[in-house]
């Protein structure tokens, strides 16, 4: 049972030390040159104003959020509605196809009609 190990073992070991040794020459090599405009902060190529710290609006997010579940909605229904004749016509599924992909639009409606009761798709309040 060890034998059967054995080789992924060996590849395992020899992948890590290849990391490590890696690591260690890059470590060894690199130039070292520490002064003050390389340790201050970068931000744009200005000069950082105000706290790092900021409070962000969560409704972005949301809206972000929302579009991204339409967007990939969209990338399911392409490849979809291209072999929908094939699907119906070619199997004795018949109109299955149609009622997998109404369910589907249906339950991302639902969602919709969700977000849009609780006010989430407004930039305002």
């Amino acid at each position: 049972m060890a034998l059967e190990y054995g080789p992924v073992a060996v590849l395992l070991t020899f992948g890590v030390a290849l990391g490590v040794a890696a690591m260690v020459t890059a470590w060894l090599l690199r130039p070292s040159d520490p002064y003050a405009a390389k340790q201050a902060v970068y931000e744009c190529g200005m000069e950082p104003i105000g706290p790092a710290w900021s409070q962000f609006y969560a409704r972005y997010y949301l809206i972000a959020l929302v579009f991204v579940v339409f967007d990939v909605e969209a990338i399911f229904l392409f490849p979809w509605a291209a072999v929908f004749k094939q699907l119906s016509a070619a199997t004795a599924m018949g109109a299955v196809p149609l009622v997998e992909v109404a369910v589907f639009i249906v339950i991302l409606l639902i969602g919709l009609a969700y977000a849009w009761r609780k006010g989430d798709l407004e930039w305002t309040r």
